[in-house]
């Protein structure tokens, strides 16, 4: 039997989905609850036999549930396979369960003990019916990380299922976090472990979230996995754009977007050659933000170009642009001769008067039995000066990011590069996650109140006010509450008091 650690206990399920955008994405469409996707739980038991999840304990019906164990498959509850695990509970109350969870619309639950999980479908590449595996357990023992890492990643790949797990609580991130192709998920809100990854400084994790009352990984975990159900149901019916069914439920698609619409909390911090923050990964789940992109459609590269490897790649010179909001899905293949390079053009407009936020997320996957992923880079160029702004350069990493506040208007050219020379050719399949935006606050009066709006999308601001911009600025949250109307934020404040100064501000 492999030795496998549960990432954490707790006694009660608070799911925060306000947190992590649920609320707000179900307030706008009420029918993304996960409805037609397939989805599976692995849980190793804390007990003699106890992994198993109580669909009473989550609201769910028994229909919804299948089991399996090395002791056979079961649809009924209880039954001789195992036993409740109030672990395996707590998971599902966040990940499915109908008072609170993320997707309580799933089509199916396939409840599977952890250790045969592991043994019986990862090891010899048993294809499953599920989409989205949430684990909340880690390796403890014997295999090695890089054994199961390959393992993971050969499954991954060749069956598009994505796995989403829990990166332990302390110390390094552990298996199966550390795979490449899968979502690795630390706490936003407490003990986590923290990056890089042991075997080769990978960024990880990935993305973070709240555990709430349970104080650890575990508990984060199913929120990322209810998010990326929540995208595949998206995508399946279409939501990405017309033609994009395939594309947009791709585990890179679903995996970048839950990246770049993660928000950046205090002390969130990268480098080029490191993608991702140690503690909070791309930052904290927000799927309104991570689903808005998705609709916002699929937008293929401008151009491609091709330079001498390892030589300059400037900005081209196609004069289309792009919207400033979306997704792709698409391919890049260099030679020994020569670097590629596809180019994704965007203006930021002047009109607006302010400064932009810039964010995208670069995701491939480590192909089948190889020991390393291919070498792409992420560069965003001004077009006008020809200068680099930013960029996102790992070695070893399969994720590029790139995050940058206070660009101001102007063009700029995204550039998605493979590397050619010995070690880089062939053709290479990603998925490009963008946002750009500059967000103002807009004020009118009716009778004696001031009504403030801002757009709905991009979430996660909270609005501050202070009574003078002389230092020091005590600016406090305003509590007046934010009313959803017309797509718009909106909060009424009375005018009858001292004059405020209002600002909109992120974590």
């Amino acid at each position: 039997m492999v030795a496998i650690s549960l990432v954490g206990l707790h006694a009660g399920a608070s799911p925060e989905t306000a947190a992590v955008g649920v609320d707000l994405l179900q307030a706008t469409d009420a029918t993304l609850v996960g409805t037609g996707v397939r989805v599976a739980q692995a849980e190793v038991p804390f007990g003699a036999n106890d992994w198993q999840v109580r669909p009473g304990a989550v609201g769910q019906p028994v229909s919804l549930f299948t089991y399996y164990s090395s002791g056979g498959t079961s649809t009924t509850y209880p039954n001789a396979l195992g036993t409740e695990s109030g672990h395996a509970n707590n998971v599902a109350i966040n990940f499915f369960g109908t008072a609170g969870g993320v997707a309580p619309g799933v089509m199916h639950v396939d409840n599977y003990e952890g250790n045969y999980f592991y043994e019986s479908v990862i090891t010899p590449g048993l294809a499953i019916p599920a989409k989205v595996v949430n684990q909340s357990f880690i390796f403890s023992t014997t295999p090695p990380q890089t054994t199961v890492d390959t393992q993971y990643d050969n499954y991954a790949a060749q069956r598009n299922v994505l796995f989403v797990s829990g990166v332990g609580n302390s110390g390094s991130p552990s298996t199966p976090a550390t795979s490449y192709n899968g979502i690795g998920v630390g706490a936003s809100d407490a003990g986590t472990s923290i990056g890089p990854t042991l075997d080769n400084g990978r960024s990880k994790p990935d993305i973070s979230a709240p555990s709430g009352t349970g104080e650890a990984t575990s508990f984060s975990t199913p929120f990322v996995a209810g998010a990326a159900a929540l995208l595949v149901q998206a995508g399946t019916r279409g939501d990405g754009g017309p033609g994009t069914t395939t594309s947009s439920i791709d585990t890179r698609t679903v995996k970048s977007l839950l990246l770049n619409g993660a928000l950046k909390p205090t002390g969130w911090t990268h480098t080029t050659t490191a993608p991702l923050d140690t503690r909070y990964g791309s930052g904290v789940l927000n799927v309104f933000n991570s689903y808005r992109q998705l609709a916002a459609g699929k937008m293929p590269f401008v151009e491609s170009t091709a330079v001498s490897a390892g030589a300059a790649h400037p900005p081209g010179a196609n004069s289309a642009n792009l919207q400033l909001v979306g997704w792709d899905m698409n391919t890049i293949a260099s030679t020994v001769l020569q670097d590629r390079v596809n180019h994704y053009y965007f203006n930021l407009p002047a009109s607006g008067g302010g400064l932009f936020t810039f964010t995208a997320t670069l995701v491939w996957n480590r192909p089948v039995a190889q020991s390393a992923a291919n070498n792409l880079d992420l560069f965003l160029y001004n077009v006008g000066t020809g200068s680099a702004v930013a960029s996102s350069v790992s070695s070893v990493d399969n994720v590029e990011h790139i995050y940058f506040t206070n660009l101001v208007a102007g063009r700029y050219d995204l550039q998605v590069l493979k590397k050619g020379g010995p070690l880089g050719m062939g053709t290479e399949t990603y998925a490009l996650a963008v946002e750009a935006f500059s967000l103002a606050l807009s004020i009118a009066t009716s009778g004696n109140s001031a009504v403030i709006t801002w757009p709905l999308y991009p979430a996660g601001f909270t609005l501050q006010s202070a009574t003078s911009l002389n230092p020091p600025i005590s600016w406090m949250a305003v509590a007046s509450p934010v009313v959803i109307t017309n797509n718009q934020n909106r909060v009424v404040l009375p005018t009858a008091v001292a004059p405020q100064f209002l600002r909109l501000i992120r974590p």
